[in-house]
């Protein structure tokens, strides 16, 4: 059975588990080293203070995670979320994915996010087709923005619009919500 819940210290070496072949063998993440379980652990509790970062476990194990950011630091930014996601790969295809972003878009609501935005390396069609059948559309394309795996890399940046609100009603921090 697929659940989804909010990560914690205790995730942290399964979600590396999940990521590192991503760091290693993919240009997916521009990250080149694998970071240690501490970096991670302090990535999960800097998120959790205004963002989701969230789990998706298939019968009790870890198969994939997500979670949201500060698109920019600048106030006028404040309601624009960049996501990321990351499945275990022998578990593509099960809809974890999918339900993960479910999940992290109904919380991004309460926290009065308007604006999804998402950083895809060009080369990954699955992951553009993917924020296309969730309803993002591509913004624009950065040509050879990233360096990895003895290669220049384009971006796509895809964005999806989660809120009709005319007037931005205050941002509500993930650690404050009810």
């Amino acid at each position: 059975m697929l659940t989804v819940r909010p990560a914690t210290f205790a995730d942290t070496k399964v979600i590396l588990e999940i990521y590192t072949p991503y760091v290693l063998n993919t240009a997916i993440t521009f990250e080149n080293d694998v970071p240690q379980e501490t970096t991670f652990q302090k990535r999960i509790t800097d998120t959790l203070k205004n963002y989701p970062y969230l789990v998706a476990e298939n019968n009790g194990r870890v198969v994939g995670f997500t979670y949201a950011s500060s698109y920019s630091k600048r106030s006028a930014y404040k309601w624009t979320a960049e996501v990321s996601i990351y499945v275990a790969t022998n578990t593509r295809g099960l809809g974890i994915g999918h339900k993960l972003y479910s999940e992290l878009e109904k919380i991004l609501k309460k926290q009065n996010v308007v604006n999804l935005t998402a950083c895809i390396t060009s080369d990954n069609s699955n992951s553009v087709s993917f924020h296309e059948k969730l309803g993002y559309q591509i913004s624009g394309t950065l040509k050879h923005f990233g360096y990895k795996l003895g290669k220049w890399h384009d971006i796509t940046w895809m964005q999806k619009r989660i809120s009709d609100l005319k007037e931005p009603v205050e941002f509500v921090p993930y650690s404050k919500l009810k």
